[in-house]
């Protein structure tokens, strides 16, 4: 007898797979979503965005953040089903509606995700910032650039408490390839003390960026 062992659940392929043929919920309130994507109508209106002011990301008074709130409610549970439940097609309204909020003085010339190390993404099959920014990008009639890379392998943020975070990041991060000019906004899927945008926002610096805005579907 030929027994068939099933990809393990985290497979990105299987869960799309299933997403497309099994009846779906919404991952933000639980209503039956049928066929549609993402997230129901009810959940992408309580998704607003908002400029804030976080004082690491932010040289001047001017806020220099965009998020869509606190990490509870419908944010939090669509962003937990994106990243550990494999539903892909959160990332486009969430996308959508951080881009909505960006205001138009701040002349954005690319969306630059956070990335994820090469491991940690094989394991999860996609960057779940990287499908965030490819929705805000196009939103905003930009390019997403994956001008980032992880030099090498760090604890999950997550499970570290706040004063070990900058350390964890210390170096993890590298630019590839060439900036282009003008402003770029760098987005991850949550904020919590900063300590990952900062990282990035050093490496950028490093490369000679001096312009930089901010992103995260929550804080």
């Amino acid at each position: 007898m030929i027994v068939v062992i099933p990809p393990p659940l985290h497979s990105g392929p299987m869960i799309d797979l299933l997403r497309v043929l099994l009846p779906r919920a919404c991952p933000g309130c639980g209503a039956q979503l049928g066929r549609a994507a993402g997230l129901c109508d009810r959940c992408r209106a309580e998704l607003r965005p908002r400029v804030e002011r976080h004082s690491p990301l932010s040289a001047q008074a001017t806020p220099h953040l965009v998020t869509l709130g606190r990490y509870q409610g419908v944010p939090r549970r669509a962003v937990r089903a994106l990243k550990y439940g494999g539903a892909r097609d959160v990332a486009g309204p969430l996308g959508r509606a951080l881009a909505a909020g960006v205001p138009a003085s701040w002349q954005i010339a690319a969306v630059v995700p956070v990335p994820l190390h090469p491991s940690r993404q094989r394991e999860r099959g996609y960057n779940q910032a990287e499908l965030l920014a490819q929705a805000m990008a196009a939103e905003l009639g930009v390019p997403c650039l994956p001008l980032l890379t992880r030099t090498r392998a760090t604890a999950q943020q997550a499970k570290l408490h706040a004063s070990e975070r900058s350390s964890n990041l210390a170096g993890a991060f590298a630019v590839r390839g060439a900036v282009p000019p003008g402003t770029l906004l760098i987005l991850d899927d949550v904020l919590t003390t900063g300590s990952t945008l900062l990282a990035c926002r050093d490496a950028l610096h490093a490369a000679g960026v001096t312009d930089l805005k901010y992103a995260a579907v929550a804080r």
